[in-house]
Protein backbone atom coordinates (compact mmCIF):
# COMPACT_ATOMS: atom_id res chain seq x y z
CA UNK A 1 0.00 0.00 0.00
CA UNK A 2 1.30 3.45 -0.93
CA UNK A 3 1.59 5.94 1.90
CA UNK A 4 0.39 9.46 1.16
CA UNK A 5 1.73 12.46 3.02
CA UNK A 6 -0.94 15.13 3.10
CA UNK A 7 -0.46 18.45 4.80
CA UNK A 8 -3.46 20.10 6.41
CA UNK A 9 -3.92 23.77 5.58
CA UNK A 10 -6.20 26.22 7.33
CA UNK A 11 -7.47 29.44 5.78
CA UNK A 12 -9.75 32.20 7.00
CA UNK A 13 -12.83 32.75 4.87
CA UNK A 14 -15.24 35.67 4.86
CA UNK A 15 -18.96 35.46 4.15
CA UNK A 16 -21.07 38.33 2.83
CA UNK A 17 -24.85 38.30 2.55
CA UNK A 18 -26.08 39.34 -0.90
CA UNK A 19 -29.09 41.68 -1.14
CA UNK A 20 -30.73 39.43 -3.76
CA UNK A 21 -30.34 36.47 -1.40
CA UNK A 22 -27.63 33.98 -0.65
CA UNK A 23 -24.01 34.49 0.31
CA UNK A 24 -20.66 35.06 -1.33
CA UNK A 25 -17.56 33.74 0.40
CA UNK A 26 -13.86 34.25 -0.25
CA UNK A 27 -10.46 33.27 1.11
CA UNK A 28 -8.23 36.39 1.17
CA UNK A 29 -4.98 34.37 1.36
CA UNK A 30 -5.89 32.68 -1.94
CA UNK A 31 -6.34 35.40 -4.59
CA UNK A 32 -9.31 34.69 -6.83
CA UNK A 33 -10.61 31.86 -4.64
CA UNK A 34 -14.26 32.58 -4.00
CA UNK A 35 -17.64 30.90 -4.17
CA UNK A 36 -21.28 31.39 -3.25
CA UNK A 37 -24.34 29.59 -1.96
CA UNK A 38 -28.02 30.08 -1.29
CA UNK A 39 -27.45 29.26 2.42
CA UNK A 40 -24.46 29.59 4.74
CA UNK A 41 -24.14 25.80 4.75
CA UNK A 42 -24.07 25.64 0.95
CA UNK A 43 -21.58 28.52 0.77
CA UNK A 44 -19.34 26.73 3.30
CA UNK A 45 -19.46 23.47 1.32
CA UNK A 46 -18.72 25.33 -1.92
CA UNK A 47 -15.74 27.31 -0.57
CA UNK A 48 -14.19 24.14 0.87
CA UNK A 49 -14.39 22.57 -2.59
CA UNK A 50 -13.05 25.75 -4.23
CA UNK A 51 -10.07 25.83 -1.86
CA UNK A 52 -9.32 22.17 -2.53
CA UNK A 53 -9.35 22.70 -6.31
CA UNK A 54 -7.30 25.90 -5.95
CA UNK A 55 -4.59 24.12 -3.93
CA UNK A 56 -4.57 21.14 -6.32
CA UNK A 57 -4.03 23.53 -9.23
CA UNK A 58 -1.12 25.23 -7.45
CA UNK A 59 0.46 21.84 -6.72
CA UNK A 60 -0.04 20.67 -10.33
CA UNK A 61 1.76 23.79 -11.56
CA UNK A 62 4.47 23.44 -8.91
CA UNK A 63 3.60 26.81 -7.44
CA UNK A 64 4.03 27.50 -3.72
CA UNK A 65 1.07 26.86 -1.44
CA UNK A 66 0.25 30.02 0.54
CA UNK A 67 0.21 29.74 4.31
CA UNK A 68 -1.84 32.09 6.39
Amino acid sequence: MRKTNKKIYSYSVFYEAVLEGGYVVFAPALPGCHSQGETLEEAEKNIKEAIEVYLESLADHREPIPEE
